[in-house]
């Protein structure tokens, strides 16, 4: 399975994509700001300076540009890979753990998209649900690619993915609150060393 569909917004061109994506990162400072429920689709189009009826030109609906805002982070998070088709490896992980750590505004958007996800019926919820089920098997792939079937801890592949998710996604919220108090990286990098001191990256 790939990363979820683009909309379908009914302006296409080169200028029209440019305005997409100029639309979406609105989104990004306004669920950052108040959570998806909390946003408008009126805040969005005010910050681009397009009526809300302009807006719906391009996005037909609030859903149509949460999907568009969770497939922007993944692909700054992914770059050439899908998730779902090619895992990443070890160093890639660290390499998105240090870009996370320059782009809070992406993180906080996530962030609270992830925390609103698990009430009932969130429109994001089936999108967090297939996602980690994907990153989850990636981790497990990329786990048995340099450490084969047991690592040096002993713990399967399996056993230790959703852990290495959890880190990466935990820290995140640490550092939110905490800039200053919590390196992503540097934390991440002694976790890997707790799974094998001598090859983690």
């Amino acid at each position: 399975m790939s990363n979820p569909p683009r909309p379908n917004g009914v302006r296409h061109g080169a200028r029209g994509q440019a305005r997409r994506e100029e639309i979406v990162r609105a989104a990004m400072e306004v669920i950052a700001e108040r959570g998806y429920r909390g946003a408008s689709l009126a805040a969005v189009a005010e910050k681009v300076g397009l009526t809300q009826q302009g807006l719906l030109h391009y996005f037909p609906s609030k859903e149509d540009l949460l999907i568009a805002v969770l497939t922007m982070r993944d692909e700054w998070d992914s770059g050439e890979r899908v998730i779902g088709e090619e895992p990443m490896t070890i160093a890639q992980a660290v390499g998105v753990v240090e870009a996370n750590s320059h782009r809070a505004a992406i993180v906080r958007t996530f962030s609270a998209l992830l925390g609103e996800s698990v009430t009932e019926d969130h429109p994001a919820g089936p999108y967090f649900r297939d996602r980690y089920r994907l990153v989850r098997r990636d981790m497990a792939i990329t786990l048995r690619r340099q450490w084969g079937d047991r690592l040096p801890s002993g713990l399967t592949p399996e056993e230790a993915a959703p852990l290495l998710v959890a880190i990466m996604d935990g820290l995140q919220f640490q550092w939110l609150h905490e800039p200053e108090s919590v390196d992503m990286p540097a934390s991440f990098r002694a976790f890997l060393r707790l799974i094998d001191p001598e090859t983690a990256a």
